[in-house]
């Protein structure tokens, strides 16, 4: 068995485990930092939208040996004014982006650029893109967020119970921010394509937040009228034992769209794969994080204010205060602290059964004289066994008939 395999069993059984809930203000710190460079990032740098959402044309050009920087140089002129982005597809074309464009004006602008790349102006291959397509996609896109979010919210009330709904939806939110933040640091554009990958990563992230929270809410039951574990113990407990299945399922989900992102969108240069790739990676890890480092210590943090989880805590640390002045006391006395006396019977058979069952295949005692080859010989009675229960009313109607 593998390494992980067998640190995954060692933490279902509950043999190794860490301190998640209990370090929860480390993780609390760790993610309001990154969520206030992404705020930050979002609000200096602004997102960079694609033509599909200001509008403009795209131009792409044949197989050719210019650079990307050599082509921005020789048309920079040519955009009437309008920044071009200009990318190296892995088929060794170009594709220009110039967003602001009117038709006649994409006109302009095409036959420019094939002047000063040496291309046929036909060879190039010209697309129009309106701005309101981008901005229906949009507007529809929130609209699904919000649905999501509140149909979200509503299901897991009904399913687990409102603190877990709260929790899901601040590691949703978390998710988000920091995804479009890491857009706005990089500077990569937002695309249709973006959208589409952050509304995948909700689903995700609130995969791996429900699978802990189900073996909470399992683990969790009758918890005050155990007085063994608290809440904080218990929901810890519950993450450890999902800890390694949340890795394999963010690592298996990571490596198809690392392909995307860095052999799809990096070597081949498909810009459609880098908007949804780059919003799946950060996501998924976003999402990955925030179910076991933030979801679940909310949830506990929230349950720990409540009086009856305050008075099972106090219960909790009572006993384990009993239990271990009775542990010094024993080592005072010379006594082994583990050592625990059983009364006679505790284990659900008495000590004449036991004894009765080791001498299970003995010769019965005959009370009587005992008839010999030799003639008759009369002497006291022989002393019977001590036997117990119906086995030895048994035994004494047996031995009735034989007399």
């Amino acid at each position: 068995m593998s390494k992980l395999g067998t640190l995954g069993h060692r933490l279902h059984r509950g043999e190794v485990s860490y301190d998640f809930v209990g370090k929860r203000k480390i993780w609390y710190t760790f993610s309001i930092l990154v969520t206030v460079v992404a705020i930050v990032g979002l609000v200096v740098n602004g997102l960079k939208e694609s033509i599909d959402f200001s509008g403009g044309a795209v131009f792409n050009t044949p197989k050719t040996s210019i650079s990307v920087s050599q082509a921005q140089s020789k048309i920079a002129g040519d955009t009437d004014g309008e920044t071009a982005t200009v990318q190296k597809l892995g088929t060794g074309s170009l594709r220009i982006q110039v967003s602001g464009l009117s038709t006649d004006q994409s006109k302009q602008v095409q036959q420019k650029i094939a002047q000063d790349l040496g291309f046929p102006s036909a060879k190039i291959d010209a697309e129009i893109v309106g701005p309101s397509w981008g901005k229906e996609i949009t507007h529809k896109a929130v609209e699904g967020l919000i649905i999501f979010l509140v149909l979200v919210v509503i299901y897991l009330a009904i399913t687990f119970e409102w603190r877990m709904a709260l929790a899901a939806l601040i590691a949703l939110l978390h998710d988000l921010t920091i995804t479009t933040g890491v857009y706005a640091i990089v500077g990569f554009e937002v695309s249709p394509g973006t959208v589409i990958g952050l509304l995948t990563i909700l689903g995700y992230s609130l995969y791996d937040t429900v699978v802990v929270f189900d073996g909470l809410k399992e683990a969790s039951k009758d918890i005050t009228k155990k007085n063994t574990f608290t809440y904080s113990e218990i929901a810890n407990r519950s993450l450890n034992s999902t800890l390694v299945r949340s890795i394999n399922t963010t690592v298996v989900a990571l490596l198809p769209v690392a392909a995307l992102l860095f052999i799809g969108g990096g070597i081949l240069g498909a810009g459609m794969l880098n908007d949804i790739a780059l919003a799946l990676f950060v996501g998924l890890t976003a999402g990955a994080y925030s179910s076991i480092f933030i979801a679940t210590p909310i949830v506990a943090e929230f349950k720990e204010r409540e009086p009856a989880m305050q008075a099972l805590r106090k219960r909790v640390l009572a006993k384990r205060k009993s239990d271990a002045a009775k542990a010094a006391a024993r080592i005072a006395a010379g006594e082994d602290p583990e050592a625990i006396e059983e009364p006679d019977g505790a284990d659900g058979v008495d000590d004449a059964d036991d004894f009765d069952d080791e001498d299970e295949e003995a010769t019965p005692a005959v009370v009587g004289q005992r008839p010999s080859s030799g003639g008759t010989r009369s002497g006291a009675a022989a002393r019977p066994r001590p036997q117990s229960g119906s086995r030895a009313a048994r035994r004494n109607r047996s031995s009735g008939k034989r007399r």
